[in-house]
């Protein structure tokens, strides 16, 4: 069945698709909450026509994610208690971009050496992503890690809290992918990475974009 001719929704090249950064005149804009991590903000942004109106939204400094893929093509999973949703989920390792100065490729590799006690000597960016763009600035970049070698034991990261009972798996990435479509799986790094990762397959992982692409859209990391 056509889509509905009355509808008139156009039909456009796909090479020409592209999220678009744009700024709106604030008429106002307050921190109400200050975190430990990240601050929520109430902003009165002016629409097109020149109304406005007053939103709430989670000020985030951006994350990135990795999937550590081994030779055999099995994905690297760690298994993480997550208070807010009550659940022990099945993550890629990942972390917040919280170090000054630090690149969001060097946050990535310490990410996974201090969760997964690994290096990587192939890295390529798979995807990028705004977690809840209606209410978030949270950007987070997902890498794909290849050519994976043990962090020397005297050199590992010592974790705590709740990563200090990380348990690491490894899965092939075939079952992965099934988990991810069967609901298994719910993490959003998790199911945004595994299906990324299956598409990318079918056009060959060296068209993946260098691991120094410039950060999404353009859109800075926010200063708190």
């Amino acid at each position: 069945m056509s889509f509905p001719a009355e509808l008139e929704v156009p039909v456009v090249d796909g090479a020409d698709l592209s999220d678009a950064p744009v700024e709106r005149r604030l008429a106002g804009s307050d921190v109400v909450f200050t975190g430990r991590v990240w601050d929520v903000v109430r902003e009165e942004v002016e629409l097109p026509g020149g109304k406005t109106v007053v939103r709430d939204l989670q000020r985030h400094p951006g994350a990135v994610t990795v999937l550590a893929l081994d030779d055999d093509e099995n994905v690297l999973f760690i298994q993480q208690y997550r208070h807010p949703v009550r659940r022990e989920l099945w993550e890629l390792p990942a972390g917040l971009l919280d170090v000054d100065g630090e690149s969001p490729l060097l946050a990535a590799q310490r990410e996974l050496a201090e969760e997964a006690d690994l290096v990587a000597s192939d890295w390529a960016v798979l995807t990028d992503w705004f977690n809840s763009p209606g209410g978030s600035s949270e950007a987070n970049r997902i890498y794909l890690a290849r050519g994976l070698s043990a962090v020397p034991e005297a050199d590992r990261h010592v974790r705590e809290d709740e990563e200090k009972d990380l348990v690491p798996v490894r899965v092939p990435l075939a079952q992965a992918v099934r988990a991810v479509l069967e609901g298994r799986l719910a993490n959003p790094g998790t199911v945004i990475g595994v299906l990324a990762l299956h598409a990318a397959r079918a056009t060959g992982l060296d068209a993946l974009r260098p691991a120094d692409a410039p950060w999404p859209t353009g859109l800075s990391t926010p200063s708190r």
